[in-house]
């Protein structure tokens, strides 16, 4: 297998180039089922499991590997399976904070260059969850571009796509109706060959259905969303990395009911540029936007330059950054002696052997 069809470049070669000389091989996942992961190789699809050192020095399901890695391996020749020694640095990476009580991350989709976020054109947009999400995305190192979805059942299309473009700023904003087959010319430019997409968004927005659209092949499952609330089913069960007809790749993602930011604040900065720019105007430095004298967010607020759902938006993620980053804290200390308590206890065992 040419490598560089699953988006191989120099990036990842420079860093796979000292498990080269050691006479390792690389891999790209692209499928994961528990703990056995898919990889496409040079020497074709294996199957691979992470070796036990992976995953004893593994602090959290961020250290393991997930679909659209790269990964170091060794290969059982005999078997025709694969141990993954290594994963190698990442070039982006999508991920929320894990559902439930733990304050982890979980990586959504990794190495991507293009995160499409979908959006309907129904009942299920909203542009605070639209701004949520572009905190991620932002946060992933890929480049967002927000897909509005639906548009055959849109009778406001243009109002609400201007009031996608004042959220989604500088971001590309595309229109489309997949059912139709209308619009879908417009993700040309980002499914080239060696490029990967990866798309996020709600249950029944329609990412399977672009997908099949994108492969020319009813792969995806799709369903018709409820009647009264519009929403979906989660159609896609688990994620997978599939090759387009253009060339290119596409990670597609189960719909998220619940999208929990982690404690980045450069994706929330860039998500609310404006009002970061208006802050910097603020009489005093710490303006904390409440009563203060010379306050440009408050006047922005009264003069109608500024929404009040975007600003209420804003402070609400602020918070939630904040009082999960006081939790993160406590876990990375700790996680941190667990790290170094393993590493310890490897070189004794390995003192031991010699």
């Amino acid at each position: 297998m040419n490598l560089e069809a699953f988006g191989w470049n120099e990036f990842f070669a420079e860093n796979f180039e000292p498990f080269r000389r050691e006479g390792y091989g690389v891999g790209r996942i692209f499928l994961q089922h528990n703990k056995i992961y898919m990889l496409y190789t040079e020497e074709g699809e294996l199957p691979a499991e992470a070796s036990g050192r992976l995953r004893y020095l593994a602090t959290g399901s961020a250290d393991l590997p997930a679909v659209g890695d790269w990964v170091v391996i060794r290969v059982r020749d005999t078997e025709r399976k694969a141990t993954i020694q290594e994963i190698l640095p990442r070039k982006s990476k999508f991920s929320r904070k894990m559902v439930g009580s733990r304050d982890e991350e979980q990586i959504v989709a990794a190495n991507i260059d293009t995160l499409f976020v979908v959006v309907g054109l129904d009942n299920d947009f909203n542009p605070r969850r639209i701004e949520r999400y572009l905190i991620m995305a932002r946060e992933s190192g890929a480049h967002p571009v927000v897909i509005l979805n639906k548009a055959d059942v849109s009778d406001d299309l243009e109002e609400k796509r201007r009031v996608v473009e004042r959220v989604a700023l500088e971001v590309p904003v595309l229109v489309l109706s997949a059912k139709q087959g209308e619009g879908i010319e417009e993700l040309s430019p980002y499914i080239g060959a060696g490029q990967t997409v990866s798309l996020v968004g709600s249950s029944g927005v329609g990412k399977s259905t672009i997908i099949n659209r994108l492969l020319g092949v009813e792969k995806q499952k799709t369903q018709d969303v409820r009647t009264g609330d519009e929403r979906g089913k989660h159609t896609t069960t688990h994620r997978e990395l599939l090759q387009l007809p253009t060339g290119g790749l596409i990670i597609d993602t189960p719909g998220m009911r619940e999208l929990q930011l982690l404690v980045r604040d450069q994706g929330l900065r860039d998500t609310f540029d404006d009002i970061e720019a208006l802050a910097a105007l603020c009489y005093f430095r710490d303006c904390g936007h409440e009563s203060e004298p010379g306050c440009a967010v408050r006047a922005a607020l009264e003069n109608g330059e500024l929404a009040a759902e975007r600003f209420g938006n804003y402070r609400k993620m602020q918070e939630e950054m904040a009082q999960l980053a006081a939790r993160q804290n406590r876990r990375v200390v700790e996680a941190e002696k667990e790290r170094v308590k393993k590493l310890h206890q490897s070189l004794k065992k390995f003192n031991k052997r010699r």
